[in-house]
């Protein structure tokens, strides 16, 4: 597979530094039942990567210590590590919020056969993925099957109160198929609800647009098609200034399943790590570990380190993990 890495790390992106820490993502592992096209941490049913029950007691000492109020569990499929209960039971007794970036696919693995239910009566946040609301385009992007089965979960989220009971929230993403910006957030939620009511019976609360980013999976099918200047091109062209002041990374906090801590979830797959505060360029330092995190709390004021893939995060409307950072 080809690396698009090599072509990231030099760029003129402007300079950005942190805020205050609100929320720690963590990913819990590479192991997916899933081996979609856009992802860009390559998960998939053959890797062994999954974050121990140590790391995850680091974790959850980091949220006592630095009052970190979101904890947002990704992955892989995040559910299937064999500890995301323990975890979200214990940020759940601390009234920390939780956030599951759900496959919804997953639910129907063995072994998970009550995890929509664990999850509403812990009250977790659902993200779910789902790229299209038309079949064709999802089972381009995730595989055959993978429609009906991510319809039923959304239905029997939908039964347990999710989408409906303010306490259960229940947000879709959406990422483009191919080498495109996502349409305006805004008008595509609507058009999600609309099909998936008339077609499903299924509500839920917000639609995410996300950008793909030109990275792993997805970055090396567009060098295989000759495609990836000309995305760069297009991510440049669009960038947007005023986005820069609601980037996720000013307030995230990214965690591998070793440990290791970036300033967002893309750097960590791409090898960038969190730069040490004695930094005094955007240069990669030496991985940091959570361990060591703990001592010194302090993050507010770092530079965060940036390559030419954040322009994906600033083009057009934006994008986080959150979606859209501008409405419209």
């Amino acid at each position: 597979m080809q690396d698009t890495r090599p072509l990231l790390l030099a760029t003129d992106f402007p300079a950005v530094f942190r805020s205050k820490l609100e929320t720690v993502q963590v990913n819990l592992g590479y192991l997916c039942n899933l081996s979609c096209v856009h992802c860009h941490v390559n998960a998939g049913p053959s890797r062994t990567e999954l974050m121990d029950l140590a790391t995850i007691e680091q974790v959850l000492t980091l949220l006592d210590t630095t009052g970190a109020k979101i904890l947002d569990l990704t992955g892989g499929a995040p559910e299937m590590n064999p500890h995301f209960r323990y975890l979200v039971e214990q940020a759940r007794a601390r009234g920390v919020r939780v956030i599951d970036r759900c496959n919804l696919t997953v639910m129907f693995e063995p072994g998970q056969e009550s995890l929509a239910e664990f999850l509403a009566q812990h009250q977790v946040e659902v993200t779910a993925s789902l790229p299209c609301y038309s079949q064709d385009n999802v089972e381009d992007q995730r595989g055959k099957g993978v429609y009906h089965d991510s319809i039923r979960a959304l239905q029997r989220l939908n039964s347990l109160g999710y989408g409906k009971d303010p306490a259960l929230r229940l947000n879709l993403v959406y990422n483009p198929v191919g080498a495109v910006l996502p349409p305006p957030q805004e008008a595509l939620q609507a058009d999600y609800q609309r099909e998936l009511s008339q077609r499903h019976g299924i509500v839920f609360n917000e639609l995410f647009t996300i950008t793909n980013m030109p990275i792993s999976r997805f970055g090396a099918v567009l060098l295989a098609q000759g495609q990836y200047y000309d995305y760069m091109t297009l991510l440049r062209n669009s960038f947007s200034e005023q986005n820069l002041d609601t980037v996720m990374c000013k307030s995230m906090l990214s965690i591998d399943w070793q440990g290791y801590l970036y300033d967002c979830d893309f750097n960590q797959m791409l090898a960038l790590p969190l730069a040490n505060p004695s930094a005094a360029d955007n240069k990669p330092q030496s991985r940091r570990h959570l361990s060591e995190l703990l001592q010194d709390v302090e993050l507010k004021g770092m530079p965060i380190v940036t390559g030419e893939h954040c322009y994906g995060c600033t083009a057009g409307q934006g994008s986080s993990c959150g979606g859209a950072l501008e409405a419209g």
